[in-house]
């Protein structure tokens, strides 16, 4: 039991990372009443958030170099104690963006990277792939719980309290410091590279940053970008610069290693085929999981009209399924390759999908959408319990805080991309099935039709049935044909989300090419010698 009590210090602080922003997003309509603000407001704080992680977690991952991976683990923890206190206590939005966006998200960014770097090097073989399925699980339990918890505690209590327990939480975790057994500095002469960690930050950054715009400024055509260059939405130019500043950070490095200096992040970790195929699958697997996890809160809350408990509640089987399959999985990485567990995990996604697509009718289909979601947290559990593990024992100790960092700033990057992806897809095919319908409807006049065209036209957002027919009551439209307009805005609604299911079953389809490069021999043979 002994050798167990790191992987639960660890395991806390990976679940405390994961619930914040689930609880977050839940907290959206309270907060805005809170802080007599709009939500465009409190989704810059959550925007914010995510941007400040991707910015900083090649250089936290350095960091635990430099200082040593405990120490960088603690300080990082003390930094979002403090930030979970701060927000606990906001009374205005800025304070909040600083507490919440700004120092949770710094903290975050140093614990991340250590977190990864210390399960490896405090567990080897088997207990090594145990330790990792069971983080993994517990990070996917963290995402699905998040809006039980914070459905629940917002609704009869306080969001605020919340963020207390984070506190105390996280003075636990460091109490619990001494438990985990510390690395080493791995060159007590080590130099950060500042340069390299302003470009690592502003690229990455930017590319976040537009591509979690991207659901209001436009994917590609503007629709509320603050300027349009050459008649484009702001994404793709924001996302583009973010990725000219990427390619001069890998210059910088390659400059760097030639000179024999100290580089931010060694590329050679790249040319290790597992490394870089198990990178690579960690970040379509958040793509992918962004995706879904955009789409079923769109459908049970502003669908079928419920409430983000209700909501939580209907999402509870991913977390059973989840945890259970991670275990499982921690024990099939010593029988089976992490390219075998891989492809079966993601046609039990791919299943899961097109199980959740034929429950996406104007009534909830409760059994239907039940086993579709235990078979999503299956697939996302065997992946979860292999991915970690793979690219950890893909590398030596020296390697694992860069390599730490790189997954977890992979993670935020992709679930920008599938909530980008997705989201435009969501919104585009709202948007042409409500024209299509609105035209083939009869009770609806030509006039009216070319109104709404005309609307559509500058921009739709993804809204109730009930606030669409609130605002429309508010107009001059009379009653039978409001009843007109709503029904065929349900009916695209569906239409969109089955769309943006579909494509991301898509995408899970294109995962299995990413698969080929994948290990193809169980992992205890692999990290042996780690």
């Amino acid at each position: 039991m002994k050798k167990w009590l790191p992987l639960i210090v660890l395991g806390a602080a990976q679940f405390l990372m994961v619930l914040d922003t689930s609880v977050m997003n839940v907290a959206i309509s309270q907060l805005v009443v809170d802080f007599k603000t709009d939500v465009t407001q409190i989704q810059i704080a959550i925007t914010f958030y995510a941007l400040i992680m991707a910015a900083f977690m090649i250089t936290g991952g350095k960091l635990g170099d430099v200082f040593g991976r405990r120490k960088t683990f603690g300080i990082g923890m003390a930094i979002y104690a403090v930030g979970s206190g701060v927000t606990a206590i906001s009374q205005t939005v800025p304070v909040l963006i600083f507490g919440w966006s700004i120092l949770e998200g710094i903290g975050a960014s140093l614990v991340l990277p250590a977190l990864a770097a210390l399960l490896a090097s405090n567990y080897k073989g088997r207990d090594r792939a145990t330790a990792f399925g069971l983080v993994g699980g517990i990070a996917g339990v963290g995402v699905a719980l998040g809006p039980i918890v914070g459905g629940w505690v917002t609704s009869n209590l306080s969001w605020r309290l919340v963020f207390a327990s984070e506190v105390i939480i996280s003075i636990a975790i460091l109490l619990g410091l001494k438990l985990i057994n510390n690395v080493a500095k791995q060159n007590k002469h080590l130099e950060i590279d500042w340069v390299g960690a302003i470009l690592s930050g502003f690229g990455l950054g930017l590319v976040v940053y537009g591509s979690l715009k991207s659901s209001e400024w436009g994917m590609i055509l503007p629709r509320n970008s603050p300027v349009e260059p050459l008649g484009f939405s702001l994404t793709p130019f924001v996302v583009l610069i973010g990725m000219l500043i990427l390619y001069w950070f890998v210059k910088w490095q390659k400059r760097r290693e030639s000179r024999n200096q100290d580089p931010l992040f060694h590329l050679r970790l790249l040319e290790n085929s597992s490394l870089s195929s198990g990178l690579a699958m960690s970040l379509i697997q958040n793509i992918i999981l962004a995706g879904v996890f955009f789409s079923i809160p769109l459908y049970l809350q502003l669908t079928i009209g419920l409430d983000a408990f209700s909501t939580g509640l209907r999402v509870l089987p991913i977390s059973i399924t989840l945890l259970l399959a991670s275990m499982t999985g921690s024990i099939l990485v010593n029988r089976y390759s992490p390219k075998q567990i891989i492809r079966i995990s993601l046609g039990i996604l791919l299943l899961g999908i097109f199980v959740l697509l034929s429950t996406i009718e104007p009534t909830l289909k409760s059994t239907g959408f039940a086993l579709a979601m235990a078979l999503l947290g299956v697939g996302i559990g065997l992946m979860a319990s292999v991915l970690g593990n793979l690219t950890q024992s893909a590398v030596g100790d020296r390697d694992r805080s860069e390599v730490g960092a790189l997954g977890n700033a992979g993670m935020q990057l992709g679930t920008a991309l599938g909530t980008a992806i997705i989201g435009a897809t969501v919104i585009s095919s709202l948007a042409n099935s409500f024209a299509s319908e609105i035209a083939d409807d009869e009770r609806i006049s030509t006039h009216v039709e070319q109104a709404i065209e005309v609307r559509l036209a500058s921009g739709i957002t993804f809204i109730s049935g009930e606030q669409l027919e609130t605002i429309l009551n508010q107009s001059d439209v009379e009653g039978e044909l409001i009843d007109a307009i709503v029904d065929n805005y349900v009916i695209a609604q569906l239409e969109a989300l089955r769309f943006a299911l579909f494509s991301t079953g898509i995408l899970v389809i294109g995962a299995f090419f990413i698969t080929s490069r994948l290990p193809d021999k169980p992992l205890l043979t692999e990290s042996s010698n780690s």
